[in-house]
């Protein structure tokens, strides 16, 4: 995401699609970095599996010129409706999550960003902010957690190794490790999903 023309990078505006491992959820994400600045768009689609019912969610993120999260923002469609999900952090570092059945506030233990579970995108946004802005620390980084379909909000904490194309994601959950693009994007998540 670099300018080619040797003036001061610009940023870009770039497609990405992710495929999970089973096929049957998608995720397509534009990002904007114009401007030095994140702004992306997103789609996730699932299939009903046996646990959860099919959705579809769009989603647009809006991040400062530090890769630190300010809005997050989903719609999701089931088949017994729509309903909406929004997730803002202000200045003091205070969050609000609204959905459709609450609304909390929190700082979620200094949480700068959202981890989105199963989203190759969402939940590796940490790495990409490392990489592209050279901002964020990579160790016990406080997380506002998301589940979707059922909008589950809850702070978490994660620890990253990244260099060579590869990052290690350590969770209370366990560790994985992931083939990365230059960017810090994901090419592959290990039982997740691989870019297309």
């Amino acid at each position: 995401m670099t300018s080619s023309d040797g003036t001061t990078d610009t940023g870009a505006k770039t497609m990405y699609t992710w495929r999970s491992v089973d096929g049957g959820r998608f995720e397509q994400v534009r990002l904007n970095t114009v401007g030095g600045r994140l702004r992306a768009y997103g789609r996730i689609i699932s299939a009903q599996t046996p646990d959860l019912e099919a959705y579809s969610s769009s989603y647009e993120l809006v991040a400062n010129d530090i890769g630190v999260t300010r809005r997050l923002s989903f719609r999701l469609l089931k088949s017994g409706g729509d309903a909406p999900l929004d997730l803002s952090r202000d200045r003091d570092g205070r969050w609000m999550a609204q959905t459709p059945y609450s609304t909390v506030q929190s700082d979620f233990g200094g949480a700068e960003g959202v981890d989105v579970a199963m989203s190759p995108f969402l939940s590796a946004l940490p790495i990409f902010r490392h990489t592209f802005f050279g901002k964020g620390a990579l160790t016990d980084v406080p997380l506002v957690s998301l589940r979707l379909p059922t909008f589950e909000v809850e702070p978490a904490t994660a620890s990253y190794t990244i260099g060579n194309g590869k990052a290690t994601i350590t969770t209370e959950s366990g560790t994985v490790e992931l083939d990365l693009d230059e960017d810090g994007l994901v090419l592959d998540y290990p039982g997740v999903a691989t870019r297309i």
